[in-house]
């Protein structure tokens, strides 16, 4: 039996470790489709982004439509489930469109122009896809006749059961069911009182008998069914008709759909996993900024900068150097195909590459007799017919000779990059780094390792080679010290002059680390200040405070002095007392002192912060609220930030009596009863100003839920009504918008 090839696709998504990620993703599409999405990508973003800034409803799981599209051009006759899933799509659609949106979703809607011959098939459908019989008078009397015959071989093998003639032979008191049929379980002997067909035995030895009343009964409801499917068959070939002369809606409303699914699925899918909706950008440059990869739990975020052409990635074994290739690949491959993921998406940027190419596995193949070093030569021959490609070669040096191959594979990473191609590799060729290392379009980047802890950080840091640390791994994973110093001692002086040159750069690196501490030290001290300036603010406004209040009683002298002045008999006095009161006043021009009237609702300025005032004392202390914040000051460190004018105001009372709250619940209510409780809560609801409301009648018999539908249907206020969702009451309450 062959097997089915994986696609070029699953392989890279394999290969970068996204299965999982994908496969969730691909779980909030309505219908099956592709990751790619035809057309323009600029314009599918936009309408992303605004489906995006709108809370909806995830749509209904859509069956596509190609047989339903081939019967209907043949003029063939669909079944009722077919039907259903053109309708399911219109109401959906219709739903969107009943919301009157803004925008390029609102225009989009707008071209939803559905045919009145729709509408007249759409009726006979429940929400969940049930034919309405109710709407047929012959179906309805039929289905009738049906739970007649039902209800009679119920109260027939009830009365056998209680019969006293049969008693002596019955094993049990139950109804059995066995190929399809009710039965009786009898002894030998039971004809003698009862007539039926035997269905089958027990392995008791017993007899399954289904008795003739009954069988006479399922032969009648057979009957009765056929004529019903008669019937359904000329509603379906009616319906048929219909929708074969609205073939290009039909067509029309498949293709929207289609998009429409693609958008949703990536809106509701980033925002169950909270992850950022992004596309290329139009060039080649990726910053990653906060990058998480989805296969990784509790992962240290990634941030790099890999504006050039090659991005070669060097150090500690096992420090994250292929997980940091697989983010690369991966954060290009989901940006094309914009399926979302976890970064800042503010700060990362990620170009637009025809292709994504993947050499990570080790291509070995006994089958076909190749080697390591073969595999990966074939792997790098396809490379070259690739344009505007980004690469990722994982452990480049794979099996061969590491100075033969540092000369071969920089002239490979030179004709990549004169062709265009932007390559991520990985690599322990310290030689094939240094020679690479002096391009102006290189970037080097090294994992970093903790000395003190002896164990990779799983951070990077650009600029340096890195140094692969293989002997303190060796001694971390369990190989004995005599081994590994051994090991060392082979390795040579030669050798250590590169691993020197190695250790300059760590030192580098180190020396980097404390000039970020010392800036963090500065940060920290900086802050310090800015809190004793703030402190400071304080003690000047509290002074000022003072001085206002001094300012206060020096004008009280001084009007106390006029006032004396003002009852001296003769002017020279009066004079006198003058000049005394005006040296009590302060110079007019050092200090005016202006009242500024505050109230509650005033936008005003309190130092830098802009906020509200949300309640007073009195005219001297106020409580406003500032970016969520609610802070207690004084009046007179406050400034409006608007002209607030004087308009004239209208009081009205209006005595309502107040309710509960947002539900009104009817259970137990008659009919008449419920209507009248609905009535008054609903003119309640109006007045206080609700445009939803939800109303539990429950299922029950169905009595109450027709009547308070057609109350709803009726009432002039009620702009639609909608079953509500699961969590809430589903078919058994309303949601009612006003």
């Amino acid at each position: 039996m062959k097997e089915n090839k994986p696609s070029k696709l699953d392989l890279l998504i394999n290969q970068l470790d996204l299965n999982e990620h994908i496969n969730s993703f691909l779980n909030f599409f309505s219908r099956e489709s592709s990751l790619y999405i035809e057309g323009d990508q600029g314009l599918h973003f936009r309408y992303i982004k605004a489906l995006d800034a709108i809370e909806f409803n995830a749509p209904p799981k859509i069956a596509p439509f190609h047989t339903i599209k081939s019967h209907l051009k043949k003029r063939g006759v669909l079944n009722f489930e077919q039907i259903f899933e053109i309708v399911k799509v219109i109401r959906y659609f219709r739903y969107f469109k009943n919301r009157e949106l803004d925008g390029i979703i609102g225009e989009w809607m707008s071209k939803f122009i559905i045919d009145e011959r729709f509408t007249q098939i759409e009726k006979y459908f429940t929400k969940d896809g049930k034919f309405e019989e109710n709407l047929d008078e012959n179906l309805f009397g039929l289905g009738q006749r049906i739970r007649e015959h039902k209800n009679e071989m119920s109260g027939s093998l009830k009365r056998m059961m209680s019969s006293s003639k049969l008693a002596g032979y019955l094993v049990d008191t139950q109804v059995h069911f066995l190929n399809n049929e009710e039965c009786l379980l009898v002894r030998g002997g039971f004809n003698h009182v009862l007539k039926g067909a035997v269905i089958g035995r027990s392995t008791g030895g017993f007899f399954y008998v289904s008795p003739d009343s009954i069988l006479k009964a399922k032969e009648k409801i057979r009957y009765i069914e056929q004529e019903r499917e008669a019937i359904f068959y000329t509603y379906a070939k009616e319906f048929s008709s219909k929708l074969a002369e609205i073939q290009p809606f039909i067509n029309f409303i498949d293709k929207e759909f289609d998009k429409f699914d693609n958008y949703q699925a990536r809106v509701l899918f980033a925002r169950a996993k909270s992850l950022q909706i992004v596309k290329s950008k139009n060039d080649s440059k990726i910053i990653l900024n906060a990058f998480i990869h989805p296969a990784l739990h509790n992962a240290k975020p990634i941030h790099v900068d890999f504006s050039k052409n090659i991005l070669m990635v060097t150090g500690v074994n096992a420090g994250g150097k292929t997980m940091l290739l697989k983010s690369i690949l991966a954060s290009a491959f989901m940006a094309k195909y914009m399926i979302p993921m976890a970064l800042n998406e503010e700060k990362s940027h990620i170009g637009s590459f025809k292709n994504v190419l993947a050499i990570i596995d080790d291509p070995q193949n006994v089958k076909n007799d190749i080697s390591t070093f073969a595999g990966r030569m074939q792997q790098f021959s396809k490379i070259f017919d690739q344009n505007k490609a980004l690469v990722g070669v994982d452990e480049i040096e794979l099996g061969t000779d590491s100075d033969e191959a540092a000369a071969l594979f920089k002239v490979i990473l030179d004709d990549l990059i004169a062709r265009g191609q932007k390559v991520v590799v990985t690599t322990h060729h310290k030689r094939l780094a240094a020679l690479m290392a002096d391009r102006d379009d290189v970037e080097l980047m090294a994992a970093i390792y903790d000395e003190e802890q002896r164990k990779p950080t799983y951070e990077f840091m650009q600029g340096i080679i890195g140094k692969s640390y293989a002997f303190e791994t060796a001694s971390r994973y369990g190989i004995s010290n005599k081994i590994v110093n051994e090991a060392k001692a082979v390795y040579g002086d030669n050798s250590e002059k590169l691993s020197l040159l190695i250790e300059r750069g760590s030192e580098l690196q180190r020396e980097l680390k404390k000039k970020h501490q010392l800036v963090d030290e500065k940060i920290a001290t900086l802050k310090k200040k800015e809190l004793g300036l703030d402190e400071e603010k304080e003690r000047l406004f509290k002074e000022l405070d003072e001085q206002r209040y001094a300012l206060k009683r020096s004008y009280e002298v001084a009007i106390g002095e006029a006032k004396t002045a003002a009852k001296a008999g003769d002017s020279q006095s009066i004079h006198r007392a003058m000049n005394k009161a005006n040296k009590k006043l302060p110079d007019a021009k050092k200090a005016v002192v202006q009242d500024v009237d505050f109230k509650v609702g005033d936008k005003v300025k309190y130092h830098s912060q802009k906020g509200i005032i949300i309640s007073m004392r009195d005219k001297k202390d106020a409580t406003i609220e500032v970016e969520g914040m609610r802070i207690r000051v004084k009046t007179t460190h406050l400034k409006h930030t608007q002209i607030i004018q004087a308009k004239a105001q209208t009081k009205i009372k209006v005595q309502v009596e107040k309710r509960a709250g947002l539900k009104c619940d009817l259970h137990g209510l008659r009919a008449d009863e419920a209507c009248e409780v609905l009535d008054k809560f609903l003119s309640d609801a109006l007045i206080n100003g609700w445009d939803e409301v939800i109303v539990y009648h429950g299922i029950g018999t169905g009595k109450l839920s027709f009547a308070v539908k057609n109350f709803l249907i009726a009432h002039p206020r009620v702009r639609g009504f909608d079953d509500a969702p699961q969590h809430l009451g589903g078919f058994g309450a309303k949601i009612v918008s006003l």
